[in-house]
């Protein structure tokens, strides 16, 4: 039962998705999500193996779980502090992955069981083995992990979240239990049915809704209480009216960064088409506006066959550039533009691309990103789940380089040699 009438859920539902500074259109509607999940996969899967390989070590620093953890908590709004719950907090012994194998086994065949089902009912047969574990200070956090595994099964999970839930629905979830996660996950099943056509099959979408009113974006009226009901709506209709002014710095912010992340792509797919490649822009980033057109303007409208038919096909249509060689139609150079986001889901998709490639590996990749995150691009190829970048002829290119060489670059160029001569070998930037 919810504390407001289906009818007002639906209408508070509305002006969510129409809230320039709500988490509908900065985080669930941002293209670059979806971009993250084949990576964070990824990552939890070099857990699974270094738990089972009895590598993964007793510390939370430098482990991979550090690595696919941090990457979640670069996700805009909902996923902001998801690192808090997996920090070691030595005085508390927890969480108690990390001194206790047996719960660390427990932890590592958890994910396993996740990245493996293909049931719904097995997700939530896993969910219960662990919580019979018992492990201390592990609890239902670890939802944030599985979301990314399976997206129309598991929805986030964090304090905002839960309030926003007990508000709506007049519940009392408490923080820290599995059970009370898994009754809150079927209410927010019958939520999400009853406004399916508001929200989405993917609960990241009603999440993005709890989570909102949980932070205190949207007031809910007292139960069953007309009076509170207007003064309900009177406040809606005022923060419809304060949205539809100017939108918030955290969306001027994420819209900045957007407009960057495509300028850098259409300077990347005109500088290709200068020297002779074809050019293939990011498949969810095509039809976004860049000059008098599209970005995919005079591009590849699909991948040439040798790339489409490899196993990460799927990934490699994310690269934000490629670009191809027209005799061959083999991968001539790579970029992925990190203005923003996570260098982490960068670094993966360059691998997948790389190791899938016929003959094992290719060449000529490039991270593209601001002058200022050389550091956090150095932390990244620091870690050990990135070990095998010393086999790749991986480059860090600034925005400054390529914005102050591309136009000599195309008119004078030919070939890679000009990419090369101002891109920083990984080895360098250590």
């Amino acid at each position: 039962m919810t504390n407001v009438d289906d009818a007002w859920v639906g209408k508070l539902i509305r002006h969510w998705r129409e809230d320039a500074g709500a988490s509908y259109r900065t985080w669930f509607l941002w293209e670059e999500r979806i971009k993250n999940f084949r990576s964070i996969r990824r990552g939890i899967q070099a857990v699974v193996d270094e738990i089972g390989a009895d590598t993964f070590g007793n510390a939370y620093r430098g482990s991979s779980l550090e690595t696919v953890v941090h990457s979640i908590a670069e996700q805009r709004q909902v996923f902001k502090g998801a690192d808090h719950a997996f920090l070691w907090k030595p005085k508390l012994r927890i969480p108690d992955i990390y001194e206790d194998r047996a719960n660390q086994v427990a932890f590592g065949r958890f994910l396993e069981t996740c990245l493996c089902c293909n049931a719904e009912a097995h997700v939530v047969s896993a969910i219960q083995a662990l919580d019979q574990a018992r492990i201390k200070g592990l609890g239902p956090a670890a939802a944030n992990l599985l979301y990314f595994l399976h997206p129309t099964w598991v929805p986030p999970f964090n304090t905002a979240i839960v309030k926003g839930y007990n508000a709506l629905t007049g519940a009392n979830v408490k923080l820290g239990k599995w059970d009370e996660y898994l009754a809150m996950r079927r209410g927010i099943l019958d939520l999400n049915k009853t406004h399916r056509s508001l929200l989405s099959n993917d609960f990241g979408a009603v999440a993005g809704f709890l989570f909102d009113v949980g932070s205190g974006r949207y007031p809910l009226p007292e139960r069953d209480t007309s009076a509170a009901l207007e003064r309900w709506r009177e406040d809606l209709e005022r923060l419809r009216a304060e949205a539809t002014g100017a939108a918030s710095k955290a969306e001027q912010v994420a819209r900045e960064a957007d407009h960057t992340h495509t300028e850098v792509q259409g300077w990347l797919r005109d500088l290709g088409l200068a020297l002779g490649f074809d050019v293939w822009i990011a498949s969810n980033d095509g039809n976004r506006l860049h000059g008098a057109g599209r970005l995919s303007d005079g591009c590849l409208q699909r991948l040439p066959g040798r790339l489409a038919a490899t196993a990460s096909a799927e990934t490699v249509r994310l690269i934000d550039v490629i670009w191809i060689d027209k005799a061959s139609q083999d991968l001539a150079a790579a970029f992925e533009v990190e203005h923003t986001t996570s260098i982490y889901s960068g670094i993966v998709r360059m691998l997948d691309l790389a190791l899938g490639a016929e003959g094992g590996t290719a060449r000529n990749f490039f991270l593209v990103a601001p002058d200022n995150r050389e550091d956090d691009v150095r932390a990244q190829f620091a870690r050990p789940a990135f070990s095998r970048v010393a086999e790749l002829d991986l480059r860090y290119l600034p925005y400054s380089e390529l914005r102050g060489h591309r136009e000599s670059i195309a008119r004078f160029g030919s070939g890679l040699k000009g990419m090369l001569a101002i891109a920083r070998p990984i080895g360098q930037i250590r």
